[in-house]
């Protein structure tokens, strides 16, 4: 299930195709295409977040305050959340758990429980600012959060104790990504750097040279080899999406160039053994763009 983060009104869409993408967006067809199912708004305001949290079920959260928890199958809102008293800003779960978390511009994260009551089951208060990144260890023990009061924290889910917390110069945090299967974090900052922090200790263990835009959001392959990063542009200027080595050599491996303005998203796409590896960003110049990850599009 691939679920994207996007802006306004909450939409599932399901669509089935044989199609083969290209990288200028456009769709050579193979095979019949049926009717996209649609689903009335699940929020009241714009959708800010959206992630996975099993396989037919996906959390969101918007500007209307609320966390919703839908099946995209039928596109039912099984459970809402009520609590935040602004805008939701981000929304994660680890994969295949009953816990949501959400993080908000009231400065806090929250953690709910899929088959709980509608209030929260843990409070993370902490944060001088709104709350921009939001990260859960793969078994749920530990939470990374991070804002743009310039500091990533880590808590014990269970407890809500703050068990660290780091502040670094002008390091506003824009989304953090947890590596599977490792202690370690990928961060992305308005100061045009991807950060790789320990969780152990809460240190930056790697920094990977600056980009020359904003970084607006991260993801980690499946296998923990690869990371991806997406930047901010204007006017064909920028708001290219970057795939970066985690392994011993830790270098930039390729760039994916085509949107012509801010790149707000990018995702590894679940891996099928008939298909190369491929990625997929979204921009605000209104498109989706499936990339080829090892020939960066070129079929």
């Amino acid at each position: 299930v691939l679920v994207h983060r996007a802006m306004g009104k909450l939409q599932s869409k399901i669509s089935f195709s044989t199609s083969k993408y290209r990288a200028d967006s456009s769709v050579e067809g193979t095979g019949p295409v049926q009717a996209i199912q649609q689903h009335g708004p699940t929020h009241t305001d714009a959708v800010t977040s959206v992630a996975a949290l099993k396989p037919d079920l996906c959390v969101s959260g918007g500007r209307d305050k609320s966390v919703a928890v839908c099946c995209w199958r039928s596109g039912a809102v099984l459970r809402r959340f009520i609590g935040h008293k602004r805008e939701v800003t981000k929304v994660t779960s680890a994969l295949d758990s009953n816990r949501v978390f959400s993080a908000s511009r009231d400065k806090t994260v929250m953690m709910w429980e899929l088959h709980g009551t509608s209030g929260p089951s843990q409070h993370f208060p902490g944060h001088d600012l709104v709350v921009t990144g939001l990260a859960v260890s793969p078994d749920g023990s530990q939470l990374c959060t991070g804002s743009r009061d310039n500091t990533v924290c880590k808590w014990d889910t269970e407890t809500g104790e703050c068990l660290g917390r780091t502040a670094i110069s002008r390091n506003l945090v824009t989304h953090l990504c947890w590596v599977p299967g490792e202690p370690y974090v990928i961060q992305t900052s308005e100061d045009k750097t991807i950060r790789i922090w320990d969780s152990r200790e809460l240190q930056v263990a790697h920094t990977f040279p600056a980009k020359r835009h904003i970084q607006t959001c991260c993801d980690v392959s499946q296998d923990g080899r690869y990371c991806l990063s997406s930047s901010s542009g204007s006017a064909g200027e920028g708001g290219e999406a970057t795939l970066w080595d985690l392994r011993q050599t830790r270098n930039q491996v390729c760039e994916y160039k085509g949107h012509f303005q801010t790149t707000t998203s990018c995702v590894f796409l679940p891996w099928d053994p008939a298909l190369t590896p491929r990625i997929a960003t979204s921009s605000y110049d209104s498109t989706v763009k499936v990339w080829d990850q090892e020939t960066r599009g070129r079929e």
